[in-house]
């Protein structure tokens, strides 16, 4: 984003990485990054923020088109609906978009996220080609939307290109209605290619998914990134679906987070996305290898997947983030929150993600995702600390579910609560992209994006 003059910031609460704070100024630089953060200062020369200071969230996975089809397959269909046949539609849905209607629709999507307290977002991008499978002059045309789209919202973006080659384990033929996805080595390359040099954006690397790509071409893949960008964020699709566990264990004889393990060198660069489906000692042996695992549980209610196995993971200190995926909620309060319920209604207690007595579960349940997530993305947000960049969200104490709160109360409030605007002002990289729960171009960006569904849903 643009760089800014430094600026100095005064918090009367700040939520800092030991915890919150009193009286705590931030000293910004011209490049948007934390300087200094002191404790016990004054508000002399200082812009006075106008709430508690939270570290923004990170959204570690998004599909940004699939904004425009929320709300389209809710009516039962002839047999058993699930996510095999959400995806049906999902095919049928893409055969519409132009690249336009990419960039209309990402650029409404992100604002709406700005809106709710996401500054960054993981955008897991396989619409490469056009609608009859083409491949379009410049092979990265789709993702420059998406690009565009994030600039013009002020979101910081990791851009993860996909490579999808099939359709099935055991590399089988891709279907008619993936054409749009599909693309060969050499093409994803050239993608690659295209987005390299100076960018302003993080470039990563995502193999949809272990039935999508065969053993050889995931390591070509990976041949690739450590030639081009070694450190670059990598990004799966993994054990979301039971049948996906099944298919996996009749084409290798093992779970796909089994084979995984077994056959990749596995560590911290790594999103396992849903990992919906682990037993224990996968979940345990996924943990050890740093990894984060990026939840979604919006859109793995919606689409019926199942319930991840948190308890095994995260007491064996496996990282997890969140993201909004189908874009189905574009809210981290009601990710969080659907995540916990989630394992309390499969355990049947309360307050699963702490384990120890007397600690926050919103706060908690919070640090892990914003961390996971600023990891999974590759992204300088780690807090509210010195280096790096300044994310933040100003919570709005004037929403009734906050009212009162003290501060180590607040994001149990956010969270839990009947928050129905828990988001006053958020700043990006020192800039500020919402004041008063409004972002600036809102008002703008809204005709665009229905004038592209009218046509889209005629």
């Amino acid at each position: 984003m643009n760089a800014s003059t430094p600026q100095r910031y005064f918090a009367a609460d700040a939520w800092l990485p030991d915890g919150w704070a009193r009286n705590v100024v931030f000293n910004v630089d011209a490049a948007g990054m934390i300087e200094d953060v002191a404790l016990g200062g004054d508000a002399l020369g200082a812009e006075i923020l106008r709430g508690p200071v939270i570290p923004a969230m990170p959204n570690l996975h998004s599909h940004a088109f699939q904004r425009a089809m929320a709300g389209l397959t809710q009516r039962a269909g002839s047999h058993a609906d699930s996510f095999w046949s959400w995806r049906e539609c999902m095919y049928r849905f893409v055969e519409r978009l132009t690249p336009d209607d990419i960039e209309v629709i990402a650029t409404q999507l992100y604002i709406e996220l700005l809106q709710q307290g996401y500054t960054s977002v993981g955008e897991f991008h396989y619409l490469h080609h056009d609608a009859r499978g083409r491949r379009y002059r410049d092979p990265a045309e789709t993702s420059r939307r998406i690009i565009g789209a994030a600039q013009c919202a002020g979101i910081e973006l990791s851009l993860l290109p996909v490579l999808y080659r099939h359709a099935g384990f055991g590399g089988e033929a891709p279907s008619e209605a993936q054409r749009r996805f599909v693309c060969t080595l050499e093409d994803y390359a050239r993608i690659v290619e295209a987005l390299g040099g100076e960018r302003a954006y993080v470039l990563g690397f995502a193999p949809h998914s272990l039935r999508a790509v065969t053993p050889e071409s995931l390591e070509q893949l990976l041949a690739l990134r450590a030639a081009v960008a070694p450190q670059a964020p990598l990004h799966l699709h993994i054990a979301e679906q039971q049948r996906e566990v099944e298919d996996c264990l009749a084409w290798s004889g093992l779970r796909p987070v089994e084979w995984l393990l077994q056959n990749v060198s596995v560590d911290g660069s790594w999103c396992l996305v849903h990992a919906t489906h682990m037993r224990d000692i996968e979940a345990v042996s996924l943990a050890t290898r740093g990894a984060v695992v990026g939840l979604c549980p919006s859109t793995e209610a919606d689409l019926g997947d199942g319930i991840f196995n948190a308890e095994a993971f995260v007491m064996a200190g496996g990282r997890i983030g969140i993201g909004s995926d189908s874009q189905v909620g574009v809210s981290p309060w009601a990710e969080l929150r659907g995540f916990e319920y989630s394992q309390r209604l499969q355990r049947r207690r309360r307050n699963v993600f702490v384990q120890q007595a007397d600690v926050s579960v919103g706060a908690e349940l919070y640090r892990c995702a914003q961390l996971g997530g600023a990891q999974a993305l590759g992204q300088p947000v780690m807090g509210l600390a010195p280096g790096q960049r300044a994310d933040w969200v100003v919570l709005n104490m004037d929403d009734p579910a906050l009212v009162e709160q003290a501060p180590q109360t607040l994001l149990d409030a956010a969270v839990f609560g009947p928050a129905q605007r828990p988001v006053r002002d958020v700043m990006v990289g020192g800039h500020w992209r919402v004041r008063d729960g409004v972002h600036p171009g809102a008002e703008a960006a809204l005709p665009a994006y229905r004038k592209t569904l009218r046509r889209l849903l005629a």
